[in-house]
């Protein structure tokens, strides 16, 4: 199982701490999958600079997508976007 580094912003750092957000939205530019731990590193666009929080969160599930390979029209998500939904 591997390690994964990234960095976070303060906004969502906040919402994983307090286990609201319980998911990750990242482009597919790096390996990662079920099992791996991910190391969040929170970091302030402001300054440039990490802040020396951090937390780490087991990986349990890691879906990777194309545009051609969404159920919408390419346009449409470029209009409109594409929103995460979280569920308990």
């Amino acid at each position: 199982m591997a390690v994964i580094k990234k960095k976070i912003w303060p906004e969502y750092f906040g919402a994983v701490i307090l286990g609201k957000k319980k998911y990750e939205l990242r482009l597919n530019d790096f390996e990662i999958n079920e099992g791996d731990t991910l190391v969040l590193e929170e970091w302030d666009p402001k300054i440039k600079e990490y802040t020396g929080r951090k937390i780490e969160k087991k990986v349990t599930y890691a879906g990777k997508y194309k545009i051609d390979q969404l159920f919408w029209p390419k346009e449409e998500i470029l209009n409109k976007g594409i929103q995460i939904i979280s569920l308990e």
